[in-house]
């Protein structure tokens, strides 16, 4: 990832500016929503493509009081950036690195008996215990142990270890299904199966700190779900987990990037004139043209080719024709800003601006995928890292 301090001196090609003081509010905010819980800050994939150390580091000093991360290299590269506290890792494969995760005191997850051998060994290897966290496949269908047998096998299991003195289980958890669908009979059905999981690896004797199945549109709409803990990942970003479960203003939360680019080329050209490849967009008269440097390589989808929004001199465009790897058009209608105007792909909105949402509707995705592709060619540009704000 490239990243820029604050604003550069020479104007980019792209940038992607990243507001930490968005980022904090936020924090506060879904604080506010789960006042009784602990409030993990997922910073998944680059957090969410917003830069995971920068965005980590906010997010603790704006009061989280975990991090969360899928892979164990973005859980140790925390670790190697010097961000203290606990973090969390849950997508593990044989091999580990276990052996890295316990020294670094992280927090990993265990949905199988083989995880749970494997991490066993490795704490014997170092004479220390490994914190493990048990997960519950209580609906998902993902990762996760299955109710019944194996439920009680893996409780089993850790406590052995645990007695031993090879591991702590520190928490019991689960992940939903359809809490971005509000009334979604899964999400009842799912809170019913994780109590009665948690209910019986505590009579077998685990004594976890903390229990948690609430996802960012969890943490917004149900509070019933928030137990010990809330996992909150899209919605620290200030963009709705879906348009069924509110607007982010709803919840108070405000978009956090920004994707701009400087129009490369203005010009005239005559109706009936092809754009881009293919020619799916043929100018209906007259017309300017404007050439916007990023494509499907820096992560704007193809698939929003002559339906993508940009805000460029004040007015929403459309994307022209087809989006390329490294550029697209968008149709001025005789308008002639001048090269190296702004155009804005998405942001927080309040300028007039598409949102990530609106890119999402365009390319029949969601606002998830729409931040976290974009890719390293485009610098992310952080501002307001004050504390205060």
């Amino acid at each position: 990832m490239t990243e820029t301090a604050s604003a550069p001196t020479a104007p980019l090609r792209a940038r992607a500016e990243i507001d930490l003081g968005a980022l904090r509010a936020n924090v506060r905010a879904l604080r506010a929503l789960a006042p009784g819980a602990q409030l993990m800050a997922v910073v998944k994939s680059d957090a969410y493509g917003h830069g995971a150390v920068r965005c980590a580091r906010a997010a603790v000093r704006a009061g989280a009081d975990w991090l969360g991360t899928a892979t164990p290299e973005e859980a140790l590269a925390l670790r190697e950036a010097g961000l203290p506290g606990r973090i969390m890792c849950w997508l593990w494969t044989p091999g580990g690195p276990w052996d890295e995760a316990i020294r670094a005191d992280i927090d990993v997850s265990l949905s199988g008996m083989w995880a749970l051998e494997e991490v066993t060994r490795a704490a014997r290897r170092l004479g220390a215990p490994a914190r493990v966290q048990l997960k519950a496949d209580t609906g998902l269908g993902r990762n996760g142990c299955q109710p019944g047998d194996d439920w009680a096998r893996l409780v089993e299991g850790a406590l052995r270890a645990e007695a031993e003195g090879l591991v702590r289980v520190t928490g019991l958890w689960s992940h939903f299904a359809c809490a971005d669908e509000p009334g979604h009979p899964s999400i009842d059905a799912q809170l019913v199966l994780f109590r009665e999981m948690v209910a019986h690896a505590e009579q077998r004797g685990v004594r976890p700190e903390v229990r948690h199945i609430a996802n960012s549109p969890a943490t917004l709409t149900r509070p019933d779900s928030h137990f010990d803990l809330v996992r909150t990942g899209i919605a620290l970003y200030g963009i709705s987990p879906s348009p069924e479960v509110g607007a982010p203003a709803d919840f108070g939360l405000r978009p956090v990037m920004t994707l701009a680019a400087n129009i490369a080329l203005v010009k005239h050209v005559p109706g009936g004139h092809g754009v881009s490849y293919g020619h799916r967009y043929i100018t209906p008269g007259e017309t300017t043209l404007g050439l916007v440097p990023v494509g499907y390589a820096d992560g704007v989808p193809r698939h929003a080719s002559g339906s993508g929004p940009v805000l460029v001199g004040g007015k929403w465009r459309t994307v022209a024709g087809r989006i390329a790897m490294d550029q697209f058009v968008v149709d001025l209608g005789g308008d002639e800003p001048p090269v190296g105007a702004e155009a804005v792909l998405f942001g927080p909105g309040d300028r007039g601006e598409p949102t990530a949402e609106d890119w999402a509707q365009a390319a029949g995705t969601i606002a998830y995928e729409i931040v976290t592709r974009i890719g390293t060619r485009v610098p992310r540009v952080y501002v307001n890292e004050e504390q205060s704000g």
